[in-house]
């Protein structure tokens, strides 16, 4: 039993190291290896080695779509071991087209797939019986869209007739070609991107005329981005001193009104300063005022017998008012001579 577990790779618990490299022999595994049905491989059996499941593909700018493949057919099975076939730049150049990615950046990449346990390089393009003996593959996985090429209108064809394909669905909205055309058609802003970037007009394939027309659109929109930053910060300002003129106007409103109402209750009416004048006058009448007799004082006596006090000197004489004009000119005269005697 530890013979057979050492010779039969065993799906990937952890994720601390990239996947293995297919070795260039045929298949270590010593276990027995009888031929399964989709329906008996669900059901988890056998349970003395994994499904041994094989998907191939080029992989080219790896994407999410890829990763969702590769996820599916490494869950098929309750024990699915994934090998990834990677078909090598002569074979793609051939029946497919050019390259992003060269072959060995390619395998890199399959490496770190989490849901792949080995990776197998230089892949055929067509599957062969003895392909598939060689490396004791029990099942194929791939989308269930027909693939021509190599003269064929389907690929899988004899894998399906002989039932050993299980089918994945494709993710919509990603794919290889889709992330070229975004390139070739952005590529004006891709170039003057890179050579923003450092890199030179050679690296980009780009002639002198193109360089200089990208530099200068460069320089035209650093030019745009600082006046979009200035009209932004200029924005910033005058929000905030808006917002802190509401704020000094919210306050002055309520100092007003703090103001108005203390000036009310201080000189209103009915006012407290109203009440401390009236106050303040009482006192002053009550200060001023004289004070009354005491009760047990006795009556002054004006009793006849009291001689009266002498007149002054200077009293003048009661004299009746004159009656007539020339009445008044000789009292007048004779207050006159009175004083003359007097001196």
């Amino acid at each position: 039993m530890e013979e057979l577990e050492h010779t039969c790779p065993l799906p990937r618990t952890t994720l601390i190291e990239p996947a293995i490299f297919t070795p260039e022999t045929s298949c270590e595994c010593r276990a027995p290896h009888e031929k399964l049905t989709v329906e008996q491989a669900r059901l988890g059996t056998p349970v003395d080695r994994p499904v041994r499941i094989y998907a191939d593909g080029i992989f080219d700018l790896f994407h999410s779509g890829h990763a969702r493949a590769l996820m599916q057919a490494k869950n098929l099975f309750p024990n699915g071991y994934l090998i990834v076939g990677v078909c090598s730049d002569e074979l793609t150049h051939k029946y497919k087209g050019f390259t992003v990615m060269t072959e060995d950046e390619r395998y890199e990449a399959l490496r770190h797939c989490r849901y792949v346990d080995e990776v197998l390089r230089d892949a055929p393009w067509t599957l062969t019986q003895e392909f598939l003996e060689k490396h004791k593959i029990d099942f194929v996985a791939h989308d269930d869209i027909p693939y021509s090429s190599a003269g064929s209108e389907d690929v899988y064809q004899h894998i399906k007739e002989a039932g050993m394909f299980v089918p994945t669905k494709r993710t919509e909205g990603i794919s290889t070609s889709d992330l070229i055309t975004r390139i070739v058609r952005d590529y004006d802003v891709y170039a003057r991107r890179n050579l923003q970037r450092g890199y030179t007009a050679k690296e980009l394939n780009v002639s002198y005329i193109n360089e200089k027309k990208y530099r200068l659109q460069n320089q035209v929109d650093r030019m745009k981005e600082k006046v979009r930053t200035v009209e932004e910060k200029s924005k910033h300002f005058v929000y905030r001193v808006e917002e802190k003129s509401h704020d000094l106007i919210q306050k002055w409103e309520e100092k007003s009104r703090e103001f108005i109402g203390n000036f009310l209750e201080l000189f209103g009416p009915d006012g407290t300063w109203k009440q401390m004048l009236q106050e303040r006058s009482g006192r002053m009448i009550q200060a001023f005022s004289p004070r009354g007799s005491p009760s047990n004082s006795p009556p002054r006596d004006f009793s006849p017998s009291r001689s009266p006090s002498p007149p002054s000197r200077w009293a003048m004489p009661r004299t009746s008012p004159p009656t007539s004009p020339k009445g008044a000119s000789a009292s007048i005269s004779s207050m006159s001579e009175g004083d003359e005697d007097e001196k």
